[in-house]
């Protein structure tokens, strides 16, 4: 009896020991980036440098990494940072590759003059090493492509209590590509943090953001974003969106152009977030964005019809797997929106979809 005690003790030290080892490297590896870094010329350039076409498309889409698409699951969406329960932390790779194939014939045949993606990895264990930027712009040559980093890690220790397949290395982030090339690409990090120790495992979100020059001498100001998931009661979100108005109001204040696109994991105002499954919310939730966030003449611009997002606790079901819409654009006033549609895809490729929108420079 005495030695049995022995060795549960000996196991719960060496479980503390464990524990502390993960949040001592985590904290000490934890990515810090800067509240402004220069993006640069980008991974590849344009050689369009003025934008002489009043008309133009846009096309957003968060990839789900190219691991989310209609089989997988995921448990960061179930149980939490501690165990799997069954649930995956990276897909099989031939649901990986057929993911990112996908992704690849999408940006292939769609005529946009930006593609603005999120979760995209450039070099992380969860998608096998893939460089998906690199892959999106080897499809759309000639265009400019630019990654903003938000989620950097040498070994993201999750589930803590699955060592031998823990999530791994991560770099991943927002990749912007346009048939122009912006004179001034920026990454700005947005205010708000979760508590120690959930802090080190989760995402430094940002905003990227790109100017062009505009033949009429004027600037068009493209961002792409992605505010915090995992927030309960928003209160990332709130910081982030008071951030981001002052951005907005200010660059619309200078006379510029304005174009905002991504997945802001929250619904646009006024929209019911269990629009597409009335009651049914299987106890999730999605706070809107505040009515009166921004002046009236600011548009927010997407596709009532089509759901955007897909809540990933088990593979997608069609009829039962929760749906909302938490992917879209916000235009300036000086902007006229001339159309605007979800492209469903059945979440076979990752668990959002793509959203386009057409758009007149006034």
């Amino acid at each position: 009896m005495k030695y049995l005690w022995r060795t549960l003790l000996g196991l719960l030290l060496l479980l503390i020991l464990y524990v502390a080892i993960v949040l001592i490297h985590g904290t000490m590896a934890d990515w810090q980036p800067e509240a402004e870094i220069d993006l640069g010329e980008g991974r590849q350039q344009s050689n369009v440098d003025v934008i002489q076409d009043s008309v133009l498309s846009f096309v957003i889409w968060n990839i789900g990494y190219g691991g989310l698409g209609a089989e997988a699951d995921f448990f960061m969406d179930k149980n939490g940072m501690f165990y799997s329960g069954g649930q995956m932390v990276r897909p099989p790779k031939e649901l990986s590759d057929k993911y990112r194939e996908g992704i690849q014939l999408f940006a292939q045949s769609t005529q946009a003059d930006f593609f603005l993606f999120q979760e995209v990895d450039v070099h992380s264990k969860r998608s096998y090493f893939t460089d998906h930027q690199k892959l999106l712009q080897n499809k759309l040559e000639g265009y400019s492509s630019f990654f903003a980093p938000n989620y950097q890690s040498s070994r993201v220790p999750i589930p803590i209590f699955e060592p031998w397949h823990v999530y791994g290395a991560v770099k991943s982030g927002l990749v912007s590509l346009s048939r122009f090339q912006p004179f001034e690409s920026t990454r700005l990090q947005l205010p708000g943090e979760f508590d120690w120790p959930i802090r080190i495992f989760q995402l430094d979100r940002c905003v990227s953001v790109h100017r062009y020059k505009v033949v009429n001498d004027k600037e068009l100001v493209v961002m792409n974003v992605h505010n915090s998931a995992y927030d309960k009661g928003g209160a990332l979100k709130k910081q982030q969106m008071a951030y981001l108005r002052e951005l907005f109001i200010a660059e619309y204040e200078k006379g510029n152009y304005v174009v905002v696109g991504g997945d802001w994991n929250q619904c646009p105002p006024f929209f019911r977030f269990d629009g597409f499954m009335p009651g049914n919310t299987q106890g999730y939730t999605q706070i809107n964005i505040e009515p009166e966030f921004l002046p009236d003449e600011w548009q927010w611009v997407y596709d009532p019809t089509v759901p955007t997002n897909r809540k990933i606790r088990k593979p997608y079901t069609p009829g039962e797997s929760f749906i909302t819409l938490i992917d879209f654009f916000l235009i300036s006033p000086n902007i006229k929106a001339l159309q605007v549609k979800g492209m469903d895809q059945q979440f076979r490729f990752s668990d959002h979809h793509p959203v386009w929108m057409e758009v007149e420079l006034e």
